[in-house]
């Protein structure tokens, strides 16, 4: 340890106290590379030597001001000397920021913990809960939740349509586009201006749509272009994001949720803007599969030309979509 340059070999007179109560002796403090000498002043004789680090100051501020080895040495000096005491206090600061601070590291160590704590929580946690939850929750689980998001929507669209006529078309329009997993298809009176899909494998229309539609190949445009959207982004994500972190994991450990806890979700599906067009390659091919021509609803809805140039059946759908009498009864499921 070296005191400042400025004040090597700095020397000045002192008043010692060897013990407490001790009468004061005359002294040469000397200031040295990492420790100060007391000095007889006649014989020049060292008397005692200190470590510049334990030097504590016990009266900051007064004078004449009074050092000693350590708090408790029993031993201390008065100085007078301006110089010196200068020279002193500024040794003591500059090697009190040399010390270690190791409250100060556990306080960054321990406020970096917490950033990270927070930062797992709030940006990485969710997603894996949500990964997870999409790939285990079983679908009976996934239809209680599209049933408590569809109640919920019902307060602002009203309850969807159930005309008894209706409803058997829409059952026979969803064994024919889907026959190995039909989905439930439900019509909503108004509020929604575009296809939607729900957990449990809920497909949702706007009456509008249903009741202004050229025919059921449009309709059935309509109902597989939603399944293609519902397979790009789970329904389920956007149910679970509503629900939030806490409730969707007592879901996870439960298998169920409370009635009100998607209270609100019809504002956010209805608020949400309408989705971009599908990739059309992929329309095609649920056009294929389903045996559906894809021209009538290419040719509605005029934003994916590649559903007319490569219709898969350009002739024609190969089999009916609906017989003329239920097409009817379905566009009029919203009459009762």
């Amino acid at each position: 340890m070296t005191a400042l340059a400025k004040y090597q070999r700095l020397e000045a007179s002192a008043l010692w106290h060897e013990a407490p109560g001790a009468r004061g002796r005359d002294v040469i403090v000397g200031l040295r590379d990492a420790t100060i000498v007391l000095s007889d002043p006649r014989s020049e004789a060292p008397l005692a030597q200190w470590s510049l680090p334990a030097i504590e100051r016990l009266n900051p501020g007064q004078m004449p001001a009074r050092f000693a080895p350590g708090l408790d040495a029993g031993e201390e000096i008065e100085l007078d000397d301006t110089e010196m005491i200068s020279a002193l206090d500024t040794v003591h600061r500059a090697l009190e920021r040399r010390k270690p601070r190791p409250g100060r590291l556990r306080g960054l160590v321990l406020a970096g913990f917490a950033i990270g704590v927070v930062g797992v929580l709030v940006f990485w946690l969710p997603g894996q809960v949500t990964r997870y939850a999409e790939g285990v929750l079983p679908a009976p689980t996934r239809a209680e939740l599209g049933d408590l998001a569809l109640a919920d929507l019902a307060r602002l669209t009203g309850q969807p349509c159930k005309s008894v006529p209706g409803r058997r078309a829409a059952s026979l329009l969803a064994e024919r586009l889907f026959p190995k997993a039909p989905p439930r298809i439900e019509v909503l009176r108004e509020g929604l201006v575009a296809p939607a899909a729900l957990p449990g494998d809920i497909l949702l229309l706007p009456r509008a749509m249903v009741e202004t539609a050229d025919g059921p190949d449009t309709m059935a445009g309509l109902l597989l272009q939603a399944r293609l959207q519902g397979l790009g982004q789970d329904p389920l994500d956007e149910v679970l994001a509503h629900l939030g972190l806490g409730a969707t994991l007592g879901l996870l450990t439960t298998g169920s949720v409370a009635d009100e806890a998607l209270q609100g979700f019809g504002e956010t599906l209805l608020a949400r803007p309408a989705p971009p067009p599908p990739d059309a390659g992929q329309l095609l091919a649920l056009f294929k599969v389903a045996k559906v021509s894809s021209t009538p609803f290419g040719a509605a809805s005029k934003d994916m030309p590649a559903l007319v140039s490569h219709d898969p059946y350009p002739q024609g759908s190969p089999e009916p979509v609906l017989r003329d009498e239920d097409w009817l009864e379905f566009q009029a499921i919203c009459s009762e």
